[in-house]
């Protein structure tokens, strides 16, 4: 893919959603963007449209597979919302905050309330897992109806249709986010200790990724499945999974260096190009296959307070030609590619 300016702030439409973004995405071609004041607020052409998910309550957590958002809040709904605007309960957990989400094939859900994590399918039929500790992160995997769920000392990989026990990756510690890559090989966390944790799956072989200052919040996979690009550090940290081995042995590439930590990651659907979002409020791309810098968004008043601009959401359209961001201020803005 072409990417002829090294700036592409001319592309940028910009909005003011009103309150924290929690997940900037699309719904089928429409920039949506779900907010922490429980409303959602999709961008047409020429016009805004605004529906509310949780009228009494706070968003926390929201995710999108393109066709449906799903949020989950601290009234302790978990509700799908369509690109029309229709919202459809899932869940009620009658006002325990909804702590984490995930979505999966087939319109599969689910979320977590402290230690309880709940599978809802494509039929509406739920099971329950209790988890040994809080359940911080959730992520399907991509092969069958199975979950990745965080807790204290590791991940437990659950079948949400079998009667068995779960198989437990183990490592010591606080696990908080969990990301599984397109080949269900590999198995990554994000710990407490600002380091990633990994595993192969077929024989539960660990791998160790150090060297954060700060958590890693945000995983994004290349779409060749060779690349993890994360967040917490004053560029983006991308490591090499190419081999059966992973990252074991091989130092990670970096780009997008700046003097404020990377919040936001997300890979191009087709090319090896990354957006970054910052804590500041900057937004870039990088190409990695010559190093190339894009600058999407620059905050341009230094001497202001920069606390709360945090870039909190990035997708790209499956079609790779636009990108939404959100941040924590509620500044958010569409980037048409040329």
């Amino acid at each position: 893919m072409a990417l002829p300016t090294k700036s592409l702030t001319a592309n940028v439409t910009l909005l003011e959603t009103g309150a924290e973004v929690v997940c900037a995405t699309f719904l089928g071609r429409t920039p949506t963007f779900a907010c922490a004041d429980g409303t959602v607020m999709f961008s047409d052409i020429g016009e805004e449209r605004r529906t509310v998910a949780h009228p009494e309550g706070v968003m926390l957590v929201a995710q999108s597979d393109g066709a449906r958002l799903v949020t989950g809040g601290d009234d302790g709904r978990v509700v799908a919302v369509a690109a029309n605007g229709a919202v459809t309960e899932l869940g009620d957990e009658k006002g325990k905050w909804i702590d984490a989400l995930a979505l999966g094939r087939d319109g599969a859900t689910a979320w977590s309330v402290t230690k309880t994590v709940r599978a809802r399918d494509q039929k509406g039929e739920v099971k329950t897992f209790a988890a040994p500790s809080s359940a911080r992160g959730l992520c399907f995997l991509p092969k069958g109806y199975r979950l990745a769920v965080t807790h204290y000392n590791g991940v437990s990989l659950w079948f949400p249709n079998m009667a068995a026990e779960p198989d437990v990756l183990k490592w010591a510690g606080s696990h908080l986010d969990v990301t599984v890559s397109a080949d269900a090989r590999f198995v990554v966390s994000a710990m407490q200790e600002n380091s990633l944790h990994g595993w192969r799956v077929v024989d539960k072989k660990d791998m160790r990724m150090t060297g954060y200052p700060t958590k890693t919040r945000s995983f994004s996979w290349s779409h060749d499945g060779q690349w993890l690009a994360t967040s917490g550090a004053e560029a983006c940290v991308i490591w090499p999974f190419q081999t059966k081995d992973g990252p074991m042995g091989k130092p990670p590439r970096e780009c997008g260096v700046r003097p404020a930590r990377v919040s936001r990651v997300a890979f191009h659907p087709s090319s090896l190009i990354v957006a970054l979002g910052y804590e500041d409020g900057w937004v870039m791309l990088c190409r990695m296959t010559d190093a190339a810098e894009i600058l999407v968004r620059a905050v341009t008043d230094p001497g202001a307070d920069k606390k709360g601009r945090a870039i909190s959401s990035l997708a790209w359209h499956p079609d790779g030609k636009r990108l939404v961001y959100g941040a924590e201020d509620g500044q958010a803005g569409i980037l048409d590619l040329p």
